[in-house]
Formats: C-alpha cells, structure tokens, sequence
C-alpha cells in the first residue's frame, strides 16, 4: 500500500477507538501482549537480520539498540500490560463550573485521533507506541528507519493480530511500508489525516519535522544532559550517578554528555572520576574531552567548543571546570536541549538555586538523569521525552495523547 492510503485505512479506525471503552482497551492491549510473546522467533529471526544488515553502518551502541533478546520481547509485553493496568485518560472531566445563567460546563479529556511517530532503530519504540495510543483512545502511524523496519514488521503484525482478536481494528496499529525520505515528508503534510506527529530520534529528524510539519509536532529526544558536580557533593555518590547516567546506556537520550565540576573539588574529583569512568572500565572506557582547567589535572582529549553541544551517544564525556553554580547554570542555559539536568550536593542552597534556574524538563537533584523514561515516571512506557513547553513537557504518557473539549449542558438558555 501507499503512504497515503495506509493513512486513509488508520482513519477508518479513528472513531472506533474513539468510542471503545475501557475494558475493550485493556482486552485489546493484553492480547497484544500475549500475541506478541508468542511471535518471539519471527520477531528474534527478522532482527537478526536487521542486525546483520546494519552491522559496520551504525555504531556498535547503535546496534545495541537495535538488537532484542527473549528479556526484551519479554520487557516489551510487561509494558503493554503495565500500559493496561493505568487509569483510562479518556473522558475524565478535568474541570466543572455552575454559570450564574445554570449552564454547566465540564472539560473533558479526549483522544487525539491519530497519532505518527517519526523513529530510527529502536523496536520497542513500536510496540510502547501502540500500546499509549491504544490505550488513550487513538490511532498510530508508525514509520520506523531502514535499520530496523523487518523487526518492526514482524512486531506490529503480531500486535495487529492481538487488536482483530480483541475485536478491535487491525489499522489502529499501521506501520507505513516506504522507508525512504518521501515517506517521511508525507507525514509531516498530512493534514486532515495526521492529528499529532511525533518525531523520535537525532537533532537533524527533529529539525526537519519542525521545519516542514505541516501537522501538529512534539519536539522530542535531542538530550545534551549535563550533571553539574558542586563544591559540597559527596564524592561517592557523584562517581555512582555520574558513571550510571554515562555508561549504563549510552545511546538513549538521557545518558550524560556534559560532566560541570567546582573549581573548588575540581583537583581532588577529577583523578576520582578518571580512575572510575576510564581506568576501571575494562570494556568501554570513557573518552574524556576536558577543557584547559580540567586538563592541568588530568589526562584527555582537549575539548573542542562544539563538544559542548554534541549528543555523543557514545562512551564520551565532555568535561568542564566552573566557579560556582552560578556559571554552572549559566553554561547549561546556553548548551542545554532542555531535556534532563543534575546537581550533585548537600548544599541545598545550591540545589534551589540550581532547580529554580535551570529551565529544563526534568531537573534532578543528587540522582542519575537515566530517570528520565516514562517507565520510571509512573507512565507505563512513552512515547518520546518532550522538550518543548507547549502541550506536553518531559515523558509523554497517555495524558500527553489526549486533548479535552468542553461539554455544555443547560435547559433552555439563550443567549
């Protein structure tokens, strides 16, 4: 089928789901997960060759994205079923109010209709997708990269027989055939048939969305996430969450890419932090970009200035010296995507000055920006990490999918 009229079928479905309750969803999404575990070896045959194919093309984290295990296909399930066990977002009144004339007017949430989602090579962006849209009472467009389209197939098939099981419409779950860059342009048109797209993966998909939607976009993923090491932070806690953040995954959006450091602990912290993040690490040491401060400590590659505005997804850290958390935050107000922050200390003057100034989605204090995920959040799963303020901001779970409309009730009134 073509583009368009696999957009033209995912509308057919629109009011369906609309109008299907709660318990029509959550049969749905428990037969999506089961149907799903019980295609594991096709799903595990075709990334394999995903694997195969992308092998020395992308990166080796990339392709740890890419790659799924039996626990992943396993994970993937449980998130569906999580998904289901959430309140139903849809019709909850979100606001009442008598008028002085008797009018009563409620603001109701409702589905957004259909959903896009523009993403690259990670498989269980398909089934997280399908399983929020479900679940908030819309429809899903899905157009994955090249890299992994023969894993995504096989899992929005098995997901599509577990809706018709259900009894639900298999093109609420429409994965799009063309994977070129047409494809993708069409989407980002397709007015009247696209109510929310939402691109996920690097800055140059995100900007090209932004630049040529001509629907409703979410800016999501790009994450430079700094963690700014403050002259009162506990050293052992600091390596914990800077090593977590950094190489626990580096290719996800909230891994650490910029390492701030006080003047003040800077010749103490530093060897600390090489000794954790590039002696100890056996596997995949980190490569330290410093600037000239941090360099008269320690050994690394010198920083070039656009190190500090690079999404790495990769074992490398850039690091800088600052003098307060003043000039912390004013480093990441200048390099920051908005997408996650971290101040490390018992200071917690420092911690208000810190959470109060930088303006991003989520801002931690003492603990790892990995956090940001709407599994961790409470959210089930997400489809994306929002880094924009308008509608929806940080993990977007199944509210953020919704909008509301008012509904009036009166008995006569004119006006």
């Amino acid at each position: 089928m073509t583009t368009l009229e696999q957009l033209q079928a995912a509308q057919s479905a629109k009011n369906v789901l609309a109008s299907a309750d709660t318990q029509w969803k959550n049969n749905a999404l428990f037969a999506m997960a089961d149907s799903l575990e019980t295609a594991q070896e096709d799903i595990l045959a075709a990334n394999q060759k995903d694997l195969s194919a992308a092998k020395g093309v992308i990166s080796e984290v990339m392709l740890d994205r890419l790659a799924l295990s039996s626990a992943r296909i396993r994970d993937m399930a449980q998130g569906i079923r999580a998904v289901a066990d959430l309140p139903d977002p849809v019709g909850r009144v979100l606001s009442e109010e008598l008028r002085p004339n008797g009018l009563v007017i409620r603001r109701t949430r409702v589905p957004m209709g259909v959903v896009a989602i523009i993403y690259e090579s990670r498989p269980n962006v398909t089934s997280d997708v399908a399983a929020l849209t479900i679940k908030s009472g819309n429809v899903c467009i899905l157009r994955c990269g090249k890299e992994a389209h023969r894993t995504a197939s096989q899992i929005t098939m098995a997901l599509r027989r577990g809706l018709s099981s259900a009894g639900l419409p298999k093109e609420a779950v429409t994965l799009i055939d063309d994977t070129s860059r047409d494809s993708a342009m069409e989407l980002m048109t397709a007015a009247g048939l696209v109510d929310l797209l939402i691109p996920r993966g690097g800055k140059g998909l995100i900007s090209t969305c932004v630049a040529n939607a001509k629907v409703p976009c979410i800016q999501t993923g790009t994450g430079i996430c700094h963690i700014y090491v403050d002259k009162a932070a506990e050293f052992g806690m600091a390596l914990d969450i800077i090593e977590n953040a950094k190489t626990s995954r580096p290719s996800v959006c909230n891994a650490e890419e910029i390492c701030l450091v006080h003047s003040d602990i800077a010749g103490r912290f530093l060897p600390e932090l090489k000794r954790r993040l590039v002696d100890e690490q056996k596997d995949h040491p980190v490569e330290l970009r410093l600037n000239a401060r941090a360099r008269k400590i320690i050994s690394g590659i010198p920083a070039k200035e656009q190190d500090f505005d690079t999404e790495f997804l990769d074992y490398i850290l850039a690091v800088k010296v600052v003098d307060s958390v003043e000039e912390a935050v004013s480093h990441i107000s200048v390099h920051s995507t908005g997408h996650s922050e971290a101040i490390i200390t018992a200071d917690t003057t420092a911690a208000r000055y810190f959470t109060a100034h930088v303006d991003s989605a989520a801002v931690y204090v003492n603990a790892s920006t990995r956090f940001t995920d709407g599994g961790e959040f409470g959210l089930g799963c997400e489809m994306g990490i929002s880094t924009q303020k308008l509608h929806a901001r940080g993990p977007l779970g199944l509210e953020e999918l919704c909008s509301y409309k008012y509904v009036i009730e009166g008995n006569g009134q004119v006006r």
